[in-house]
């Protein structure tokens, strides 16, 4: 996954919400555009979760982006 790739998919107009999955198996949802920050680098991302906790994600170790339609999926994590 390329910070570009990243990006690309947040930055988007009209937003919409996105998986991230990673190489654990694990996935984080990105609700709104708020909810994802990072690095200056970039390699580092930070996922907000609705109860104010956070994960620290190293990008190299995302997997897959996965950009859903207009509706936002009913799972917010699985882990």
């Amino acid at each position: 996954m390329t910070v570009e790739q990243l990006q690309n998919v947040h930055r988007a107009q009209p937003f919409r919400p996105f998986t991230i999955h990673m190489g654990d198996g694990r996935s984080f949802l990105v609700r709104h555009p708020e909810f994802l920050s990072h690095s200056p680098s970039g390699r580092t991302i930070i996922v907000h979760h609705d109860n104010d906790a956070f994960s620290i994600l190293d990008l190299l170790l995302v997997t897959e982006l996965e950009v859903h339609g207009e509706q936002t999926p009913h799972r917010s994590e699985a882990a």
